[in-house]
């Protein structure tokens, strides 16, 4: 201890749990949930719904590649030169790895590395998919084009570039999958949350339709319309522009995706670190155990304890970098002596992975296997 584990019983379940609620429509693995070379292909090899692979950084699309990854989307738009002039002289090979872009400077910036190469590349459009009411923003800050008006100047410019190509279209709902809107102990703000979702799903599905319709205008044709998370795969599917749904969190389900009305997947990974002090009869001390996850900070990001059951983070401490103490709500049923483990769930997905070289795999109860993140690989990509 400290390990990281992968139940794969529960993963597979996840993974057919998965499957089911895209429907007809085709998934693509967000790799920034997953971290794991064997995982990825594990998932992809399960069932003929997932193809192709959504990527996070232009090192970790190359690295993919070149262990014969195929149909590779950057989900974020990337500037570093070097990085580009990889993936472009991997494209120039054969290999199918597809660009993000949101605004006209990108265009710009990927035409002229394009064309210093030699090779023509593939451009995918991020369309911003948040809803905006008066004094709410529902919804992340990520690309600026929110409607087709501010989207068809970048898409005529990617048509009149002899080095450049539109392949997609991307629309990430973040606010429909990313919010949970069944946590305990707050039924006011879950009836908000299922309000506000249920109009911006109407209002995404229209102005995705309207960015595909101006496109198909203008007489051009997009190989995929990409839409969805985790949490969205539902009413993703229901759009017929739609052609591929992308999932990740999913697969592991880690302690945010708990709180959903719509699914429930199962808790298939997360770590252990071992018992080192007892101050008092009621309080375990662990080992490490601080690894919180990225985003807002609040309560939510940090590591929920899993098992044994009974177990709360100290308010006033949390989870910290070299000790954790948890307060044993049920010390007459939960005994613990030092060297023991507490097994902990991480906020987010694949975040787990960039702190260990390894998942165990288990199953039926049984360690069965090993399979490396891209730590254990010795990658970090961001």
């Amino acid at each position: 201890m400290p390990f990281a584990y992968l139940d794969l019983d529960l993963l597979d379940k996840n993974i057919r749990d998965i499957a089911r609620a895209a429907g007809n429509k085709k998934v693509r693995v967000a790799s920034k949930s997953i971290r794991s070379v064997e995982v990825l292909r594990h998932i992809l090899r399960s069932d003929d719904t997932f193809e192709g692979v959504m990527c996070f950084t232009a090192s970790e699309a190359a690295f993919l590649a070149k262990l014969g990854f195929e149909d590779l989307l950057l989900g974020y738009p990337t500037w570093e030169p070097t990085g580009i002039q990889v993936l472009i002289d991997l494209i120039g090979e054969g290999h199918s790895i597809t660009f993000m872009v949101d605004c006209l400077e990108h265009i710009v910036h990927l035409e002229a590395l394009a064309q210093e190469r030699g090779i023509r590349i593939p451009l995918c459009l991020d369309i911003d998919m948040s809803t905006s009411y008066p004094g709410l923003r529902f919804g992340v800050w990520r690309s600026p084009l929110s409607d087709w008006e501010k989207a068809r100047p970048v898409v005529e410019k990617i048509m009149s570039s002899a080095w450049v190509y539109l392949d997609g279209v991307m629309g990430y709902e973040a606010q429909i999958a990313g919010l949970g809107d069944q946590a305990p102990g707050a039924s006011f703000k879950n009836s908000i949350v299922r309000l506000l979702k249920s109009r911006s799903i109407r209002e995404v599905a229209t102005r995705r339709q309207e960015v595909i319709h101006g496109i198909r205008e203008l007489g051009a044709n997009v190989r995929f319309v990409n839409a969805g998370g985790t949490g969205s795969l539902s009413s993703s599917r229901e759009e017929k522009v739609v052609t591929e749904l992308t999932a990740g969190s999913g697969f592991y389900s880690p302690a945010l995706f708990d709180h959903y009305r719509s699914f429930q997947y199962q808790p298939a990974a997360g770590f252990a670190v071992e018992v080192v002090r007892q101050p008092r009869e009621n309080i375990y001390t662990c080992m490490g155990g601080g690894y919180t996850a990225s985003g807002a900070a609040d309560k939510n990001k940090l590591p929920k304890p899993y098992l044994p059951q009974g177990l709360e983070l100290m308010p006033l401490e949390g989870a910290g970098e070299v000790q954790t103490p948890l307060l044993n709500r049920n010390p007459s049923q939960t005994a613990l002596k030092l060297g023991d483990p507490v097994f902990f769930r991480h906020a987010k997905a694949g975040e787990l992975c960039e702190r260990f070289d390894q998942l165990h795999a288990v199953s039926n109860g049984a360690i069965v296997g090993e399979f490396s993140t891209y730590r254990g690989m010795g990658e970090s990509f961001l």
